[in-house]
């Protein structure tokens, strides 16, 4: 028996990739932002002894796309083979939540109505009836609370079992009429070629879309239909005062409200709850600033101080491997290898580790929490005076755990050209394996307030890039709208999942390139070849920055991970106590060159998917030119503070 497809579909912030995660286990990423799930991804289980193919859809809020993922959602939906929709809705917000799923009936695709958060709709004084909604809409309809694994199974079964294609929603007569006439002229074998109930495309030629006009315009009798399209479309204008697509819009939102009223009762007035106090002070344009810097300084605090305390225990063991070595010649091969060895996986386990575990748990609970959300809308007004778009926000947050996803999220932006400049920017930010950097040096041997400096200084710098490349790459800025969801207290269980979700990408696939760039660094020490490319960088270590000549190997070898240059300039270094060798100026020199110069081989790799060959060029070329500027600069002016 072949999978049973089924599709999650919701608006952003209905808890759609919190449903698709608690169905599927942690094989994509549950956020509240809509830039985690652009693009769709797929996941087999099983449930009811029947294997399952899951798809989560990114979050829209209309099937007349706007934007790229409205587009990828509604392909999806029109192309593929999906045999059950699942409608993820937000109860709290139902009326705004209904306009979509009256949309979704129009396709006329087996439905399932979820309700989700109906703990916070209650919690608001909204009762719904289920019986009665499902009575209206012609479909199932099943409460959830995803967060939490509550209605999941009742779910999963109406999916299965009663799954129906549901009452396509009536509009005003005139309006109705203009739909019927355009279906009643719509060629049969069209419709079975482009796969589309009669309605939806009627609607779709109504609202005046491009991509459906055109396929009728090919038609041998197409301008006579398209004739009777433009007449009746006209005739509601010139009734309404407003083009179809708006008056359709209104006419959507005037039967959510009435839908809303049948089936829901507010029992009591909402009254002034826990976020709305909240919001007051952290979404305040001047305290939330405050708010925001006491939050990240508490972060950076505890991550300091965690992996501090856990680096200084878990490094001992090692200790006592590199001394069963001694009997060993140094000047063998074998030594070299087995050192290299020890050192590769040490570095991951005592150097990056007691960093990267902390700091990941507090990005994944800041997010789960909705605090990250409430950082994108506080800093969206700044954001626009240095030049860039509001949805910047969002792929710029993410870039601080990762800047890959970070690049993928830039698609949530619909200008080419702000796209662009947020694409190029997001290379800037340090992620959590720069971090790591800038934990484990400046933070431990300069301190805290040394570390959250730099930061601090990365976003002037961000800024200021930001000001320059709108002025090289001219556009209109677009209005930036986002909801805004509930304060949620996640279960630790979920929060250490996702934070082991996240990590498990550094052990499967970055902790092996450490241990294999750590065996090269000895091989090319032990055949001297690492003299050579450290002579070959001395210009840019030794000339510009005033670094040892050594570190060379250990920049070359930081553009496959980040955390090599940290892993590996113990290695050259040949201790783990950097001060040994190196002064605090020149630790910072170290440090900034390494939080500005390009990500990783992956982000690369990405971003010349992304943005083609060009563009990444240029943004290795500006990286390098940005980060050897700074540091050479922190050098000249150091040299009067240290």
């Amino acid at each position: 028996m072949k999978p049973l497809r089924i599709a999650l579909v919701g608006q952003l912030n209905s808890g759609k990739s919190t449903l698709f995660n608690n169905l599927a286990g942690f094989k994509t990423l549950s956020g509240n932002f809509p830039g985690t799930t652009v693009g769709y991804t797929i996941s087999k289980t099983r449930f009811l002894g029947r294997e399952v193919e899951l798809i989560d859809l990114p979050g829209i809020y209309s099937l007349s796309y706007s934007d790229i993922a409205e587009k990828v959602t509604r392909d999806f939906l029109l192309k593929e083979d999906v045999d059950v929709i699942i409608n993820v809705v937000d109860a709290s917000v139902l009326p705004r939540s209904l306009e979509l799923t009256l949309q979704l009936l129009e396709l006329e695709r087996p439905l399932v109505l979820c309700l989700n958060m109906v703990d916070e709709a209650r919690r608001k004084g909204i009762l719904i009836n289920e019986e009665k909604l499902s009575e209206v809409l012609g479909v199932p309809v099943v409460s959830t609370v995803a967060v939490r694994g509550m209605g999941i199974v009742e779910l999963m079964s109406a999916a299965f079992h009663k799954a129906r294609k549901g009452i396509t929603p009536s509009f005003h007569k005139d309006v109705e009429d203009a739909i019927l006439a355009v279906q009643k002229i719509l060629p049969k074998d069209v419709l079975e070629k482009l796969s589309l109930p009669a309605r939806f495309l009627a609607i779709r030629l109504l609202e005046g879309e491009e991509e459906y006009i055109e396929e009728i315009n090919r038609l041998k009798d197409g301008e006579a239909i398209l004739k009777v399209v433009k007449e009746k479309a006209e005739e509601i204008e010139r009734a309404h005062g407003a083009p179809f697509g708006f008056v359709l819009s209104s006419e959507r939102h005037a039967l959510s409200l009435n839908i809303f009223e049948q089936t829901c009762k507010v029992v009591h007035p909402p009254r002034e709850r826990i976020d709305d106090i909240l919001d007051r002070y952290v979404m305040h344009p001047i305290a939330g600033y405050f708010f925001l810097l006491l939050v990240l300084g508490i972060v950076f605090l505890l991550v300091f101080r965690l992996g501090n305390l856990i680096g200084s225990y878990v490094l001992l063991p090692f200790d006592g491997l590199t001394e069963i070595l001694k009997p060993l010649s140094q000047r063998s091969l074998l030594f070299s290898l087995l050192q290299g060895l020890i050192e590769g996986i040490a570095g991951g386990i005592g150097i990056v580790l007691p960093y990267l575990v902390p700091l990941l748990f507090f990005i994944s609970l800041l997010e789960d929490v909705g605090y990250l959300p409430r950082v994108a809308f506080l800093l969206d007004g700044l954001f626009h005076r240095i030049g860039l778009h509001g949805k910047s926000v969002i792929p710029f947050v993410l870039g601080y755990g990762c800047n890959v996803p970070a690049l993928v999220a830039t698609r949530i932006l619909d200008s080419p050209i702000d796209r662009l400049i947020t694409s190029l920017l997001v290379s800037f930010i340090p992620c959590s394996a720069r971090s790591v950097v800038i934990l484990a040096l400046v933070g431990a041997y300069l301190g805290a307030p040394f570390a959250f400096a730099l930061y601090f200084f990365n976003l002037l710098v961000v800024a200021l890039l930001g000001k320059l490349l709108r002025g090289m790459f001219p556009g209109s800025l677009e209005a930036f709208i986002m909801d805004i969801p509930t304060y949620k207290m996640p279960p630790l269980r979920y929060i250490g999942k996702k934070t082991w979700f996240r990590l498990y990408e550094f052990i499967v696939f970055a902790w092996p390139v450490i241990i294999f760039a750590s065996l090269i660094m000895s091989l090319l020490s032990f055949y001297k070849i690492d003299n050579f490319i450290n002579a070959l960088l001395s210009p840019l270590t030794v000339g510009a920055m005033g670094l040892p000549k050594v570190v060379g190997t250990t920049l070359f070898f930081g553009i496959l991970r980040k955390e090599l240059t940290l892993i590996l300039l113990t290695n050259v270094l040949g201790t783990t106590n950097i001060t040994a060798v190196l002064s605090h100026l020149q630790i910072l020199v170290f440090t900034t060159f390494v939080l500005f110069y390009v990500p990783c081989v992956s982000f690369l790799a990405v971003m010349w998917r992304e943005i083609g060959a060009k563009y990444t060029i240029y943004s290795f070329l500006l990286s390098l030119f940005v980060a050897t500027l700074l540091a050479s600069l922190l050098r000249l002016l150091g040299t009067f503070c240290f």
